[in-house]
C-alpha cells in the first residue's frame, strides 16, 4: 500500500534474533503464562500456534456483543488484558503473540502503541501479499486487516489487539486461514463491529491454503520486520525451518491428537506390537527415520557403560525403603546413577503409587489402573528422610490426571511432613504438568519447596513422539508459573531421540526465556522393545558442547552427560542455583555462537 511507513519496533542487533516458534494447539491460559513471563524479559519472541475454541472479551467489551452462551457450545470464554473487544479464536486460525521490545520515549504510551499496531497490521499485509491476495487494506478508525472497505461487502480477515507495559509487548494478531474457522464468529458481533463480515485466506483466495504455508510466509515477513539471524542460529519455525522445508514435518501442524491433558493410552495392556507401530508412526510423522535407529540388543557405548555396585550402603538403602513400603524413581525409571546415588546415601522418591496415567513413549513406569494414594505415605517419605539423614531430598511423582487435583494435595503434604521431621533438610519436587490447572499448580507452589522441577523431557518436534499426553507450551507455561511464584525452577531433557543439536539449542533458550535456573540433559536409554528406539547415542564431546551453551546463556546450573538424569547432582545444582540468586524473574536471552 502507498504511504504505509515502515516500523521496526525491535532495535537490530548482531545478536538479537526473533525467536519464533510454531506451538500448536494450545489452551489460552498456558499461552498467556508464557506470553507474561516472556515479557518481563528482553528478547525478542513470536508465538505462532492455534487456540481450541476460545473467545476472548478485552478492556472494551460490551457484554451485547456476545450473541449467546458461547460456553454452552463448548468454548472457553476468557477475559484478556488487550485492547479491544469480544473476538474468537479457533481450529483453523493463525494466532501470533510478539513478545518485542518496542521503542519510544514513553515505552508504551499512545502514539508507540499506535505505531506498534500499525507495524503488525502491515506484518499481515506483506504476508498476504506474498500468499497472492493484494488488496488487503486497513480500515480508518479500526485496527486489524480488511477488505472491501468502504463497500456493501466490508470484511475482516485479522484481528490486532495489544497491550504494552514497560516497553514490552504481547497479545497480538489472529489470521483466519481455513474458510471454516468463520463459524465460531456467529455467535458475537465481532470486536464489536455490526457493519462487516468474517473472511479468511481460502475464502478470498478461494483454494484450499495449509496452516504450515501461512506460518512459513509469516514467519519470514516477522523475520525481515522485527529481527535478525546470528550466525547460525536457525530461524523460522521449530516444526518447519523456513529455510529447511521437510515435507515429513508437517504432521505437526493443526493435530487433533497428542495434545495436553489427553491421555492416550492408560491401561499398560495391549500387544507390544500395536504400541510400537504407534510409536514408530508418531516417530516417523516428526521426520525421525528408526530404520537407522539402535538396536535393543546393540552394545552400548564405553561412555553409557555403568559398573553395578551392590555394596552395603546400597542394601541398607534398599532395605530402609521396603521397610517403609516406599518406591524410588531410581528403580522404576531404571536410573543408571542408581549405584553411585544409593552409595552416597540419597535416593528420589516416587510419591503417589508406582502406576501412572500416561503412556510417555520413553519411560518404564507401570501404565496399568493406578491404586488409591495411601494417606500414610508423606510421613512414611519424612520418616525415610530422616532416618537416612539426608541434606537434601527429592520428591517425583507419577501422573495422576484420574485424581481431581493431579495429586497436588498430597505432594504438598509430604513437603510438609517432611519439614515437620527433618526442619534443615531442602526438598525438590519433580512434577507433572498437572495439566496447566492453576488452582492445583497454586498447591504446590504455596507449599515453597526448594527447587520446582518439571520435565519438558524433549525438543518441541518431538513432543507428540515422546509424550502425547503433554505439550511443549504447557510445561513452559508451568515453568513460568513457577518462576513468577518466586520459586527456584528446574528441569530436564533427554537427547538421543531424534532431535538435532540445533533443536535442543533452541529449547534452552526457551526454557532460560521463562526463567529456569537448573537444567540437566541426559542419553536417552531405551528401557524395552515397546518403547522408543535410541536414534543415536550423543557423544560425551556433544554433553560438554550443549553444556557450554547453557553456561553462556545463563543458567545457574547445567548437569549434561550421557548418563546425567533429572536429581543427578540435585543438591550442587540447587545450591549454584540459590548462590546465583536463582529466585529472579525470565531473563534476556541473546546468543553469540561459538
Amino acid at each position: 500500500m502507498t504511504g504505509v511507513p515502515s516500523y521496526n519496533p525491535v532495535n537490530v542487533s548482531p545478536t538479537s534474533a526473533l525467536h519464533s516458534r510454531w506451538l500448536g494447539r494450545v489452551v489460552y491460559q498456558d499461552a498467556l503464562a508464557l506470553q507474561q513471563a516472556l515479557q518481563a524479559g528482553s528478547s525478542q519472541h513470536l508465538l505462532l500456534l492455534e487456540h481450541p475454541p476460545t473467545y476472548t472479551m478485552g478492556v472494551s467489551t460490551d457484554p451485547a456483543n456476545i450473541l449467546e452462551d458461547v460456553e454452552a457450545s463448548g468454548a472457553t470464554l476468557v477475559t484478556a488484558n488487550r485492547g479491544g473487544d469480544v473476538t474468537y479464536h479457533g481450529p483453523g486460525q493463525l494466532v501470533g503473540y510478539p513478545i518485542l521490545s518496542v521503542p519510544g520515549k514513553r515505552g508504551g504510551g499512545l502514539a508507540d502503541t499506535a505505531a506498534y499496531v500499525f507495524g503488525v497490521e502491515q506484518l499481515i499485509i506483506d504476508s498476504l501479499i506474498e500468499l497472492g491476495i493484494e488488496s488487503a487494506q486497513r480500515r480508518q478508525g479500526f485496527n486489524g486487516v480488511w477488505f472491501g472497505v468502504g463497500t456493501a461487502d466490508q470484511r475482516k480477515i485479522s484481528a490486532v489487539g495489544v497491550r504494552i507495559d514497560r516497553g514490552r509487548s504481547m497479545h497480538g494478531f489472529s489470521l483466519n486461514v481455513d474458510r471454516r474457522v468463520d463459524v465460531g464468529f456467529t455467535r458475537i458481533v465481532p470486536c464489536g463491529i455490526g457493519d462487516a463480515r468474517v473472511t479468511s485466506i481460502e475464502e478470498e483466495l478461494g483454494r484450499v491454503v495449509t496452516m504450515p504455508d501461512v506460518v512459513d510466509v509469516v514467519v519470514r515477513s516477522a523475520m525481515k520486520r522485527w529481527g535478525t539471524q546470528p550466525s547460525g542460529l536457525v530461524a523460522g519455525t521449530d516444526a518447519r525451518l523456513a529455510s529447511n522445508v521437510r515435507p515429513e514435518d508437517l504432521a505437526v501442524f493443526t493435530r487433533e491428537a497428542g495434545q495436553a491433558g489427553q491421555v492416550e493410552n492408560s491401561t499398560g495392556v495391549g500387544p507390544s506390537r500395536g504400541r510400537e507401530s504407534r510409536l514408530l508412526g508418531r516417530l516417523e510423522q516428526a521426520g525421525v527415520d528408526s530404520s537407522t535407529a539402535v538396536q535393543l540388543a546393540e552394545p552400548k557405548p564405553s561412555w553409557m557403560l555403568v559398573k553395578a555396585n551392590l555394596g552395603p550402603e546400597y542394601r541398607e538403602l534398599k532395605k530402609t525403603l521396603r521397610n517403609l513400603d516406599l518406591v524410588t524413581v531410581c528403580e522404576e525409571a531404571g536410573c543408571p546413577n542408581i549405584y553411585e546415588c544409593w552409595k552416597q546415601g540419597t535416593a528420589t522418591f516416587m510419591v503417589l503409587g508406582e502406576r501412572c496415567t500416561r503412556a510417555c513413549g520413553f519411560c518404564l513406569v507401570d501404565t496399568r489402573k493406578p491404586l488409591a494414594p495411601d494417606t500414610d505415605e508423606p510421613m512414611k517419605v519424612a520418616a525415610a528422610v530422616k532416618q537416612m539423614g539426608l541434606r537434601y531430598a527429592v520428591v517425583t511423582m507419577v501422573a495422576r490426571d484420574d485424581l481431581e487435583d493431579g495429586g497436588a494435595a498430597h505432594v504438598g503434604e509430604t513437603i510438609a511432613a517432611i519439614r515437620l521431621l527433618n526442619p534443615e533438610t531442602q526438598i525438590e519436587i519433580l512434577v507433572s504438568d498437572h495439566q496447566g490447572n492453576p488452582r492445583d499448580l497454586a498447591v504446590l507452589f504455596t507449599a515453597q519447596p526448594d527447587v520446582f522441577n518439571h520435565n519438558t523431557e524433549t525438543v518441541l518436534r518431538l513432543q507428540r513422539a515422546v509424550r502425547p499426553s503433554a505439550s511443549y507450551a504447557r510445561s513452559l507455561s508451568v515453568l513460568a508459573q513457577a518462576k513468577r511464584a518466586g520459586l527456584v525452577v528446574k528441569s530436564g531433557l533427554i537427547a538421543g531421540m531424534g532431535e538435532t543439536m540445533a533443536e535442543l539449542e533452541q529449547t534452552l533458550v526457551d526454557l532460560r526465556a521463562v526463567g529456569v535456573d537448573i537444567v540437566t540433559i541426559g542419553q536417552y536409554l531405551r528401557p524395552t522393545e515397546r518403547h522408543l528406539p535410541v536414534a543415536r547415542w550423543v557423544t560425551p564431546e556433544e554433553f560438554e558442547n550443549l553444556r557450554l551453551f547453557g553456561v553462556a546463556l545463563g543458567f545457574s546450573h547445567i548437569e549434561s552427560s550421557p548418563l546425567t538424569r533429572s536429581s543427578y547432582h540435585a543438591r550442587e545444582g540447587a545450591e549454584a542455583a540459590q548462590a546465583s540468586g536463582g529466585s529472579q524473574g525470565p531473563v534476556s536471552v541473546s546468543i553469540t555462537r561459538r
